[in-house]
């Protein structure tokens, strides 16, 4: 596929791409019409599940797509997914009650999963690794073009249309890219097939959902040491354990093990999972400090939040150009780390008294040193295995990341908890009444009709001790979240150590170019596939 004409490559690259923004809007843009969703159906006790269906079902499907893109093509897989989407999509505007949603939403994150493998791997088929830097880029503008636009298009959806059009407005995008994909893409030839790996399958997907179960729930739903939390752990730790036997004994394994042997495979994978890591805690939890410590509204919140997209979005674009031109790629990954570290750190330094403008500016370090680093491990990826592994170790990538993300949202929420508490503690906050027992709880803080119902309740003589109270809760939030963001700030300098043992492998400038890597690949002996 990479020896296709120029222009009918870029059709393609823009086929994909909008099946990206299809796929990623769709994910952004529910948030901020949740409220009036679960106003309308009910449910407030099972709405968590609409986002965590949707996270297992593509964090599973997207990995064990990958290996079977690499046996049949990702043709077939990208129309399969696109096709599921749109239908699924559909569903949830029809949906007339949250159960219904949940199980909607679940088919779209299979479908999803679908997407997101296979449109990444396709760069890998479509260009030699010199040149998939520019497009690696593009695709992580995608990503924070739609965290940008998503949440701000649904916030405005639900408050002139029905809520059901947040599902239903970008069908028309999903039925262009399909159309465009299956007229474009060229075709897998036929070819012999190794059998396909169910057992490795079944307990990759048994290690994987109990795993983010875990972290999803823990400290929220159970105690971290509560017998759920314990049994999901203990459920992940022995299917790996019989995944890593199975996956030695069959001849096509869905996940190959020879892959972690690869130093920039592992190498790129980890860095992967802790920038995943540090990326999710930041988007999750800087809010709290913006609406919970500033006292920014929630609107005013999003588009400062939208700061550090924006710049993820120009740096992306920037380094994979140089990528491409260079070919080099290890000095920008240490600096896009560096930049990025040093922007998490200084999260850290927020005080009681900091401004919008203060945030603003750190945001916009992080944004700048994610977009660099955002891309350059999927390249390093692809192009340190060969080329009958693409889809497997591109989807890793995304796995990795995603796990990442559920692991440090998870951790640096109970760092929150455990200082936020202990903090309280420390000022005695209790009260016969359990009044003032409610200020224990940070989301307090960003829900200003509840403050001021809770103030409303107060006897006249305890006002003055209500508000001393939130000006010493919104200090301990603060401290509660600068511990949060040192351990991100960690993360990162674990990140910056382990980049410095990254092997750089010359940026092949062909597909058929594979002497370099630690593995290589005869076309010839393996009758390889275009695709």
């Amino acid at each position: 596929m990479e020896h296709l004409a120029l222009r009918r490559k870029i059709t393609i690259m823009v086929a994909v791409l909008a099946s990206m923004l299809f796929a990623a809007l769709n994910q952004t843009i529910i948030g901020t019409a949740m409220p009036k969703i679960v106003a309308d159906l009910g449910g407030m006790a099972y709405f968590s599940w609409i986002f965590t269906i949707y996270m297992l079902a593509s964090s599973v499907t997207a990995i064990l797509v990958g290996k079977l893109s690499d046996m049949y093509g990702r043709k077939p897989f990208i129309l399969l997914g696109l096709g599921i989407f749109i239908v699924a999509s559909f569903l949830c505007g029809t949906a007339e009650s949250i159960f219904t949603l949940i199980i909607y939403r679940g088919i779209q994150g299979l479908a999803g999963g679908m997407i997101f493998s296979t449109a990444f791997a396709s760069i890998g088929d479509l260009f030699s690794p010199r040149e998939r830097g520019r497009w690696q880029g593009l695709m992580s503008a995608v990503f924070g073009l739609a965290s940008v636009f998503g949440p701000t298009m649904g916030g405005y959806i639900v408050d002139h249309f029905a809520w059901k059009w947040i599902f239903w407005i970008f069908l028309p995008v999903g039925f262009v890219a399909f159309i465009l994909i299956l007229r474009l893409f060229p075709s897998v030839p036929k070819k012999e097939h190794g059998s396909i790996d169910f057992l490795g399958s079944l307990f990759l997907s048994t290690t994987i959902i109990p795993l983010l179960l875990a972290f999803s729930w823990a400290g929220n739903e159970f105690e971290w040491l509560s017998v759920q939390i314990i049994g999901l752990f203990g459920l992940s730790l022995v299917s790996l354990i019989v995944f890593l036997y199975a996956e030695n004994r069959v001849s096509n394994p869905v996940l190959p093990l020879d892959l972690f042997r690869n130093n920039v495979f592992t190498i790129s994978n980890a860095i992967g999972l802790l920038i995943g890591m540090a990326m999710f805690g930041a988007i999750m939890y800087m809010p709290f400090f913006i609406q919970g410590v500033i006292g920014t509204s929630a609107t005013t919140t999003g588009f400062i939040m939208m700061s550090m997209m924006l710049s993820m979005v120009v740096s992306s674009t920037i380094v994979g150009q140089l990528i491409t031109k260079t070919g080099k790629y290890k000095k920008m990954a240490i600096l896009g780390l560096l930049i990025m570290g040093t922007g998490i750190f200084s999260l850290t330094t927020l005080q009681v008294d900091s401004t919008n403008m203060d945030v603003i500016y750190r945001l916009i370090i992080i944004g700048l040193g994610l977009g660099v680093s955002f891309p350059i491990f999927t390249i390093t990826v692809q192009n340190a295995v060969a080329y009958k592994h693409l889809g497997v170790a591109t989807s890793s990538v995304q796995l990795f990341r995603q796990l990442g993300g559920t692991i440090g949202v998870s951790i640096m929420g109970a760092i929150m908890n455990l200082i936020m508490s202990e903090k309280m503690n420390a000022i005695g906050v209790s009260s016969p009444s359990g009044k003032l027992q409610e200020l224990k709880d940070p989301k307090l803080l960003m829900d200003p009709e509840r403050i001021e119902a809770l103030k409303q309740q107060m006897p006249e003589e305890q006002i003055a001790i209500f508000n001393q109270l939130m000006s010493v809760m919104k200090e301990a939030l603060s401290n509660a979240l600068s511990g949060a963001f040192l351990f991100g700030a960690c993360t990162m300098l674990i990140a910056l150590t382990l980049v410095l043992f990254l092997k750089e492998v010359h940026l092949k400038t062909s597909n058929e170019d594979d002497d370099e890597t630690k593995e290589s690949i005869n076309i010839k002996d393996e009758n390889r596939s275009p695709v």
